[in-house]
């Protein structure tokens, strides 16, 4: 079966490279750091939040194509953001997602939510146009990167004030945890062949609780993906989680703003019901 991954890493260094050629290395960086701005904790964010939504903002996807292809980023952010969102996904991989840096600039200023620019990233060029363009937090791919790249990566994201949440798929990649990252993902869906599988949150969630263990500096735990029912929602939260990536729900439907709203709702019914279930 086709490696989805594999292309999309490619044909990323393929970009980075070329954007290298319009704005040199040692130009965006030092322009990234002489920002003076305060960026916002997505990892406190989402550990105040009642439920801890990452609603994301996502136009197409490899496996399904267009979802809304003329979404705008001038809206729907904000949109969330009224509907109790508790952070913002934004994913700014143009060829196989419809997305764009951007989206991401159009969006900073109309909300006040922690934003992660999502993206495939394997260059600290990345990071740098992350901080520009107003993002607070950036995602790393245990699959897109050897370990020590990811700690690489990860540090630098980290001088420039920008929290990462790092992605694992299998317990394979839980030694990538040693980057020290502020929020740890479990994607349910594999980024090989985009198959999604929400139960792979729960068979990681005790061995990711002891991996990231109980101290006040342990990364936030985080389930991706394929998150399309508030109860299961709710019963992640039970198993350790404290942030949920949703996007694809919300943007297949013709307001994601209310249909998050509504999803909120649905979860704080869930949560109430599974409290009164017997032990």
């Amino acid at each position: 079966m086709k490696d989805i991954l594999s292309e999309i890493v490619e044909n990323k260094k393929a970009e980075i490279a070329c954007q290298k050629q319009i704005v040199p290395p040692g130009q965006l960086r030092t322009q990234a750091e002489s920002l003076e701005r305060k960026n916002r904790s997505m990892k406190q964010a989402l550990a105040q939040s009642p439920t801890g939504i990452i609603a994301e903002f996502k136009r197409r996807s490899p496996s399904k194509g267009w979802i809304a292809q003329e979404a705008e980023a001038a809206v729907i952010p904000a949109a969330y953001q009224s509907a109790g969102a508790a952070a913002l996904s934004i994913l700014t991989d143009e060829k196989y997602f419809g997305g764009n840096l951007r989206d991401l600039r159009t969006a900073r200023p109309t909300v006040n939510l922690p934003i992660l620019r999502k993206d495939f990233i394997v260059d600290e060029y990345q990071l740098w146009q992350a901080r520009i363009a107003g993002a607070d937090a950036v995602l790393l791919i245990a699959a897109c990167l050897t370990p020590e790249r990811c700690a690489e990566l990860a540090e630098q994201a980290h001088t420039l004030s920008l929290e990462v949440l790092l992605e694992i798929h299998s317990p394979a990649e839980l030694a990538y945890a040693a980057c020290r990252p502020d929020m740890l993902g479990v994607n349910n869906r594999n980024l090989g062949t985009f198959h999604t599988d929400v139960q792979n949150s729960f068979r990681l969630a005790e061995e990711l609780k002891r991996t990231a263990g109980q101290e006040a500096g342990a990364p936030l735990l985080v389930s991706e993906s394929g998150l399309a029912q508030p109860e299961t929602a709710a019963a992640l939260r039970t198993a350790g989680f404290r942030g949920f990536l949703i996007g694809e729900t919300f943007m297949k439907t013709a307001s994601p703003g209310q249909s998050l709203k509504d999803f909120i709702k649905q979860i704080d019914t869930a949560s109430y019901l599974l409290k009164q279930r017997p032990l």
